[in-house]
């Protein structure tokens, strides 16, 4: 029994197209729809598995070829986030059996795949519950990594993305001097649909390895959303998760995790470090005009379209790229559209984790680094040259130093 799947998002197919020949059927998948529609003719299959949204040849056009043009009654079932009810409609009219909206779980699809056209006989084969659910949204996730040989929690990864459709991680190595690189080239084998490796010959600092691998990650044309996580996991997956949900069924084009001390939340942090972050964050707060409790919580999500916009031009400072992003979020929108377009989402779990990169000593010259910021991004000219920027890290620096 053959089944043709065409979806426009390769992160849908590969857990269906697995899925299914586990079952014991032959299936073949095509995210270019016109190039799905010359597989029809030469697959012959017994079910076509359809996406309504793509781009070129629409789900709707697809269904149109099968049943008026080649005037065939094979079952065509929709998988699709399109819930409009005139589309829904109009899909069962052209003679579509089953529509199946997005998000759903992979053992649903595979028992509406058994009704249709039945079992294959492969023997002594053990049907194994699943448990992981087709998402309407595919995600890129960058991580970025400096020497986290000892760190890295390669299973939680792992099995994240085993259980969570439409993710693909972008693990970015900053210049290791241990063995990261070949901790995240093992991750990685088998696993290229899901995992890409970036890396950096040299350490070029977090906020320059976190702007490559969100450009980087840019360059994939099925991914809705695009965002950055800190390998310690210091805030989990399935927070990250949420930020992904608040984003999805909104139109915010930003949400910020923010590690907000509450009621039913597990915050820990250093007291030192939760001392200085409220004495930054008030500071924060001034420059962006926004009233953000943090700005730099290590869990961020993006709408794939203000990626170019946010992260094309290189940051200033080392540490406070996240101020930067949302101060060029204000500056290209205003201020009073910026301020609708960003989310600020608590999270549920954020903990300390020991290793920090981040030094005390790093903390007090950030309070340099913010006057960088509203110096640079108060300017009227879009781009500020090198030398510009050159100069003002050595006022500041001479200024820390107690020279002018």
């Amino acid at each position: 029994m053959k089944v043709l799947a065409i979806d426009d998002q390769q992160l849908v197919l590969l857990p269906l197209k697995k899925k299914l020949r586990e079952l014991g059927y032959t299936v073949k998948a095509e995210t270019n729809s016109l190039k799905g529609l010359e597989l029809y003719d030469s697959f012959a299959p017994d079910l076509v598995i359809v996406d309504i949204n793509m781009p070129g040849v629409s789900g709707i056009e697809i269904i149109k070829y099968i049943r008026q043009r080649r005037k065939s009654q094979i079952p065509i079932m929709v998988l699709s986030g399109n819930v409009d009810d005139e589309i829904i409609t109009r899909s069962f009219e052209l003679g579509v059996n089953d529509y199946m909206k997005k998000p759903l779980s992979l053992n649903e699809i595979c028992a509406r795949t058994k009704r249709l056209i039945g079992v294959p006989k492969i023997g002594n084969y053990r049907n194994k519950v699943s448990n992981v659910i087709i998402q309407q949204r595919c995600v890129g996730v960058v991580i970025p990594c400096y020497n986290e040989e000892e760190r890295l929690l390669s299973k939680e990864f792992l099995n994240f993305i085993e259980t969570n459709s439409g993710y693909h991680l972008c693990f970015v190595n900053d210049g290791s001097t241990d063995a990261t690189l070949e901790v995240l080239k093992a991750l990685r084998k088998g696993r290229k649909d899901y995992i890409s490796v970036y890396d950096c010959n040299k350490n070029k600092g977090k906020a320059e390895a976190v702007r490559l691998g969100m450009l980087h990650m840019a360059t994939y044309q099925d991914l809705d959303y695009i965002g950055f996580l800190d390998a310690d996991l210091s805030t989990d997956l399935s927070d990250f998760d949420d930020l992904v949900s608040t984003i999805e069924n909104s139109k915010y084009k930003i949400v910020s995790g923010s590690r907000i001390s509450r009621m039913g939340a597990n915050i820990t942090k250093e007291s030192a470090r939760q001392i200085i972050s409220l004495s930054i964050n008030f500071v924060i707060r001034k420059i962006l005009s926004m009233q953000f409790k943090d700005t730099q919580c290590g869990a961020k999500i993006f709408h794939k379209d203000v990626i170019e916009l946010l992260f094309r031009e290189r940051f200033i400072t080392k540490w406070l790229f996240d101020v930067e992003i949302f101060m060029r979020m204000k500056k290209h929108f205003k201020i009073s559209k910026a301020r609708e377009m960003i989310c600020e989402k608590p999270l549920k779990r954020w903990v300390h984790v020991d290793g920090s990169k981040l030094s005390m000593k790093d903390s007090i010259k950030i309070i340099w680094q913010l006057a960088k910021i509203a110096i640079v991004y108060s300017k009227n000219k879009k781009r500020v040259s090198k030398v510009s920027v050159d100069k003002l890290n050595c006022a500041i620096s001479n200024t820390a130093l107690g020279k002018v």
